[in-house]
């Protein structure tokens, strides 16, 4: 950690008269008194090695500039403290150390501090650098704003967002701001600014706000990590461009119908059912797509997942489901795989939502592996009911079913039940807009007589569902 005013005075066990600069602010550089000129960086603290009377001499000019640093002396009376004060000058006076030994000792006490620093910065850089390395510019950004301990926004030559990590909103609209020099205020006083790119050719702008706004390490390492992006905005990312298109080829297969099972052909898959899954990590350090992809391949089968906020989704065989599931058991890590029912290449997204809902079922109880129909929530209920009282069950949906358009209404009713309720997302799985979205919940809510915003009433559509599943 930087040395501050206040760790340096302690250090040489000095009195600190408190002026213009915080004890807190960050020290940088040590300078006697005729070197010393008015410091350029508002965000570190000079250090003035002075004796008596070269301050007490010193005219108003003088007096003005030193009060922009902190002054070192060992001396220590009441008209250098009536002068300090007077002037409004930070100063550690008083240091029981002989004056030709301050510069020496203040020099080592941050040349010490300073290969510190630099060894952080080299240790975070590697991390940053392995980031880049499984998950492109996304997990440089993610690593940066841990490494700061604050906040990252990338933004493209004309102030769009490229990508940002612990950034809300009203962060965003400040990185924008700052970044396009909008006049407007912004409420973050520490904004840094890098630009990536080498002189004209700036490819984006990174935004960085660390915690610690007087962080020079926060500074130096967003000013590398400016360079690792542009290299990688230069570099064509054939990994990212596979898993764009392999994320859209697995919505198809979701979507179900003809065209999910002509896809599977022609993407190798030609088993005629499929088992739903969704394997995450408990940890962030497990790249779990990479992993995946490695199992496949041992096992000869086709990459037919994607990935959505740190969790896989896919769709395998039967008897790769298994080996999946062993090998999940068996990882050094602690892994959470869900496994949904065996569905048609057609009617897929059923599994792939059950798998889901199975492995936030493991997360949950600390299971590494759980299989939809095990889940005790809903196996119970329905295995506790005879072919008479899941029919009926089922026939809760039989409003849907004498409905027009009928199957979009079913299919709206599973996506966000299967989403927990979430519109966003819904409406994201649907490809409609979230005000379609809520016109239909409506429509189902009249139809059923349930309200989807009560979790009995939930609960009950989704029984429901299942039964009908059958």
């Amino acid at each position: 950690m930087a040395r501050d005013v206040a760790s340096v005075a302690r250090s040489l066990r000095a009195a600190l008269l408190p002026g213009a600069v915080p004890d807190g602010r960050p020290v940088n550089a040590v300078l006697d008194f005729a070197s010393f000129g008015p410091p350029v960086d508002a965000l570190h603290a000079t250090l003035v090695i002075a004796e008596e009377h070269a301050i007490v001499d010193a005219d108003h000019d003088r007096l003005g500039a030193l009060r922009e640093a902190v002054v070192v002396t060992s001396a220590d009376g009441p008209r250098l403290r009536s002068v300090l004060q007077a002037a409004g000058i930070t100063a550690m006076v008083g240091a029981p150390t002989a004056p030709s030994l301050l510069g020496p000792t203040l020099t080592s006490l941050l040349a010490v501090d300073q290969a510190a620093e630099a060894r952080a910065i080299t240790s975070a850089m590697r991390v940053l650098t392995l980031a880049a390395r499984r998950s492109g510019i996304t997990g440089v950004i993610a690593e940066l704003a841990h490494r700061i301990d604050g906040w990252a926004v990338l933004l493209d030559r004309h102030g769009e967002v490229i990508t940002t990590a612990g950034a809300g909103s009203l962060h965003i609209d400040d990185a924008i701001a700052v970044a396009v020099g909008r006049p407007v205020r912004v409420r973050h006083r520490a904004l840094q600014v890098h630009p990536v790119g080498p002189g004209q050719d700036i490819s984006a702008q990174l935004v960085t706000a660390p915690r610690n706004d007087s962080s020079g390490r926060g500074r130096e390492l967003s000013s590398q990590a400016a360079a690792l992006l542009d290299l990688l905005m230069r570099t064509r990312d054939s990994s990212h461009l596979e898993r764009l298109g392999r994320s859209m080829m697995f919505e198809t297969v979701r979507h179900g119908g003809d065209e999910a099972t002509r896809l599977l052909r022609r993407w190798g898959v030609h088993e005629r059912v499929l088992r739903g899954f969704a394997l995450a990590s408990r940890t962030s350090g497990v790249d779990v797509e990479h992993l995946l992809a490695l199992w496949l391949d041992e096992l000869g089968a086709e990459h037919v997942f994607t990935s959505q906020r740190g969790v896989v989704h896919g769709v395998v065989r039967e008897d790769h489901a298994e080996e999946i599931a062993h090998r999940a058991r068996a990882f050094a890590s602690t892994l959470y795989l869900g496994l949904g029912r065996p569905a048609g290449t057609d009617v897929l997204a059923r599994s792939i939502d059950e798998a889901r809902h199975a492995c936030e079922a493991a997360r949950t109880g600390g299971e590494r592996v759980v299989r939809y129909e095990a889940i005790p929530t809903v196996s119970f209920v329905l295995g506790a009911l005879d072919a008479d009282q899941t029919g009926r069950l089922a026939r809760l949906l039989d409003p849907l079913r004498g409905a027009e358009r009928s199957a979009e209404l079913l299919d709206t009713l599973r996506v966000f039940l299967a989403s927990h309720g979430a519109w966003s997302e819904s409406a994201a799985r649907l490809r409609i807009h979230r005000q379609t979205l809520t016109a239909r919940i409506r429509r189902i809510e009249d139809l059923l007589g349930l309200s989807l915003s009560d979790p009995d009433d939930r609960v009950a559509a989704w029984l429901a569902l299942r039964a009908a599943d059958g």
